[in-house]
């Protein structure tokens, strides 16, 4: 899933200090997943904002809707009848979910309320770690399912790299070593063949290198 931060109360309110009327979008996926932008913390968001301008004696209209998902047309048609009634919306999806409301409604000012940091997974309530970098290529079938590109810090396909001590990272003694789990896993598969064979040089025109990406699927498009 996409995990994503709140921001700090004091650069939201920089944001949409300007405006009087202000609608708080949230996003029942992934944001709601890793509370970050659903529909408790647009209430608890809108209730801290409503507070502070209060006590610097400001009136705002602030509204909160939380949709179905930010990134997909068919929820964001349910804001079209009232989106012209307000000055501007603090959207708490993912980056994604920000530019797709900018791009629909293109007259509204959109502004983000959280950090989208990566893809994720949940290891525990309150803690998400970045699993994957949405590549393009995945190489998991090569690496028993342990992606070395996200979890490696050198992003090396033929690892470990000389820095690695007892299985952890040389940037931090509680970072566990992508390339020791990769072996530790071979190993208990019995796979440890697939460990002597070298990776091909990798297609990285399929990452972020061959600029935005898109993927067409003919086979479901109306």
């Amino acid at each position: 899933m996409i995990v994503a931060d709140k921001k700090p109360i004091e650069e939201i309110i920089q944001e949409i200090k300007d405006y009087q009327k202000i609608l708080l979008l949230g996003c029942n996926e992934c944001v709601t997943v890793c509370e970050a932008g659903g529909k408790k913390e647009v209430g608890i968001l809108a209730s801290a904002l409503r507070m502070y301008f209060l006590n610097q004696g400001k009136e705002k209209l602030i509204d909160e809707i939380t949709l179905e998902r930010q990134c997909d047309h068919e929820y964001l048609e349910e804001i079209r009848d009232r989106i012209d009634s307000y000055d501007a919306v603090l959207s708490l999806a993912c980056g994604v979910g920000v530019q797709f409301v900018a791009d629909k409604y293109g007259s509204t000012p959109v502004y983000p309320g959280v950090n989208t940091c990566f893809l994720g997974a949940t290891e525990k309530r309150g803690l998400w770690t970045e699993r994957c970098q949405a590549c393009g290529q995945c190489i998991l079938a090569n690496t028993a399912g342990i992606c070395p590109i996200s979890r490696c810090a050198k992003r090396i396909l033929n690892g470990p790299c000389g820095g690695s001590t007892n299985g952890k990272c040389e940037i931090s003694k509680d970072l566990d070593c992508a390339w020791q789990l990769i072996i530790d896993r071979l190993k208990a598969m019995n796979r440890m063949d697939d460990y002597e064979k070298l990776a091909d040089i990798k297609d990285w025109s399929s990452d972020r290198a061959g600029g935005p990406r898109k993927v067409v699927r003919e086979d479901v498009q109306e």
